[in-house]
């Protein structure tokens, strides 16, 4: 119960990244469910709050990480390059989400069968790239988290 309360910034960050990953990873099932009981506006509905979810995430993410790398904090070489290369190859991807889910978002634009073959695309390639996120890249700013706290 206490042990939240001494919770590190890095910690508490990451704490909250894999709650929004759940909410993501929710909400994209909601949109696979409705689309395929041809239920286009709760389909609609869901994709627009994972829109908003998925962005502010990810900006949260390259503000954050952006001010880990410039801080203060030293971080060891090997570890400050398994941050940049994780940022570096996700870029692309985050680009085509983000224009993905512009161009499905518009009130304009019909869920068609593209729509959902690209959305289960994007989905997967979504889904492995939170779970390396979590297994690598947070666990990396746990144990940087650990040794902060011994010095």
């Amino acid at each position: 119960m206490f042990s939240s309360l001494f919770l590190s910034k890095n910690q508490r960050l990451v704490k909250r990244w894999k709650k929004e990953h759940e909410k993501i990873v929710i909400l994209t099932h909601k949109v696979i469910a409705e689309y395929s009981k041809n239920n286009y506006k709760k389909a609609k509905k869901n994709l627009i709050l994972l829109n908003h979810l998925a962005i502010d995430h990810i900006i949260d993410e390259d503000i954050n990480f952006y001010k880990f790398l410039n801080g203060t904090q030293e971080i060891p070489y090997n570890k400050r390059n398994s941050i940049v290369d994780f940022i570096d190859t996700f870029k692309d991807t985050k680009v085509e989400l983000m224009s993905f889910l512009t161009k499905y978002t518009r009130n304009e634009t019909i869920l068609d069968e593209e729509f959902f073959q690209q959305f289960n695309e994007l989905t997967e390639i979504i889904i492995e790239r939170i779970q390396y996120e979590e297994r690598n890249l947070y666990a990396l700013l746990d144990k940087l988290t650990e040794k902060e706290n011994l010095n």
